[in-house]
């Protein structure tokens, strides 16, 4: 196959089948996250998917044929829908796998972890905000929070899941993020999904970290990948850049500049588990909203991803794929048609910039992502 052939076919990835399918089954939950992208509240919509139109979702994703997408249950709280369980069973009935993102409430009771992994449920995510209560219990509004959520990850592996750990970057928790990799890597976590604020929900009034912390962060996560756990991203394609870029200079990157957020993570984190030769895990599927991943609304409104609110159509009206593939927005994601700075970046494929913070900043989806080094700084993207 020519370098022609091979870079078209890596540009058609993900054209006709998402790899993530995450549906909000609820906005209801009893926790109050001041960084909330879904504004969850303590009761359920009247206008949430019944369970048969659930069972219909989850048919759309099985006539797909293999492979089909991954479902992620998610909400609010996924486990405030009394069907959770039945819905996970038909999905496993017709070979649809399912993975779930609870929350940390008395819902997460172990006979319901029970009833899920028998049904074939493997993977399961939690969130956690920072390494101390006073950190993880600000984000989450509740005291104790941080306690019940460590305890909720022993009792998940308990349960054989495949454990998730997801952390928002703020900056009130970035230089605790070392002290995070260590809790990971002493409870023995399999992923590490790390989440890169964008104002949306109740995160609108939560400031996001700045482009160059952004890249020190991703350099860090890098370094942190080697402990033991798989670390992803959320919202921030450029890790892959990241870990691209530092694949022929695993120890460190070339200029590490002394007092600089990755310069304290790097070091603390040496300190906590010490050095590594373990290989670097992050993934390099070139996935980003709308090109891989989907979301569908409790009331099933269709949208990019759940940080991207643009309704694309709804899955009582139209079919989730047919959205995913022909939807004209979406087919601009996934061949990289941006504008400025993203457009132009020899990345843009497998990058591509986050699609929810250009909208957020700039109301436009195509726009550069200025999350990103290469688009605030262009000419100095060296630690």
């Amino acid at each position: 196959m020519t370098r022609a052939a091979v870079h078209g076919s890596a540009r058609g990835q993900f054209n006709e089948r998402p790899l993530l399918v995450f549906w909000e089954m609820t906005k209801a939950c009893q926790l109050a996250c001041f960084h909330c992208r879904a504004n969850a509240q303590l009761v359920g919509a009247p206008d949430e998917l019944t369970t048969i139109e659930g069972r219909g979702l989850i048919d759309s994703l099985a006539s797909i044929g293999s492979p089909r997408p991954i479902l992620i249950l998610t909400g609010g709280d996924c486990l405030m829908r009394d069907d959770i369980v039945e819905l996970a069973s038909y999905a496993h009935s017709v070979h649809v796998p399912v993975a779930i993102a609870p929350s940390v409430t008395p819902r997460l009771a172990d006979s319901t972890l029970q009833s899920l992994r028998d049904v074939g449920v493997k993977s399961a995510s939690l969130s956690l905000d920072g390494a101390t209560s006073s950190t993880h219990d600000a984000v989450r509004g509740i005291d104790g929070h941080f306690e019940s959520t460590i305890e909720a990850i022993t009792r998940l592996r308990e349960h054989g899941f495949t454990t998730q750990i997801n952390t928002t970057v703020m900056p009130s928790n970035v230089r605790e993020l070392a002290d995070v990799a260590k809790l990971l890597h002493d409870l023995q976590v399999n992923v590490w999904e790390v989440f890169f604020l964008i104002t949306t929900g109740r995160g609108s009034e939560v400031t996001a970290t700045s482009a160059r912390e952004n890249e020190e962060v991703c350099n860090f996560l890098v370094d942190a990948s080697r402990y033991g756990f798989t670390v992803r991203t959320v919202e921030a394609p450029f890790f892959r850049r990241v870990a691209r870029e530092r694949a022929d200079n695993i120890d460190a990157p070339s200029a590490v500049v002394a007092g600089s957020t990755y310069a304290f993570l790097r070091g603390r984190l040496l300190e906590l588990l010490g050095p590594s030769s373990a290989p670097v895990r992050a993934p390099s599927a070139a996935t980003r909203d709308g090109k891989g991943i989907i979301f569908v609304g409790a009331n099933g409104d269709i949208y990019p991803s759940g940080f991207l609110p643009i309704t694309l159509g709804n899955v009582r009206e139209s079919s989730l794929i047919d959205v995913y593939r022909d939807n004209d927005l979406l087919r601009s994601i996934r061949s990289a048609q941006f504008v400025g700075a993203c457009g132009c970046c020899d990345h843009s494929d497998m990058c591509g910039g986050s699609r929810s913070r250009a909208f957020a900043t700039y109301g436009n989806p195509l726009a550069s992502d200025p999350g990103c080094v290469r688009v605030s700084t262009p000419l100095s993207t060296s630690l």
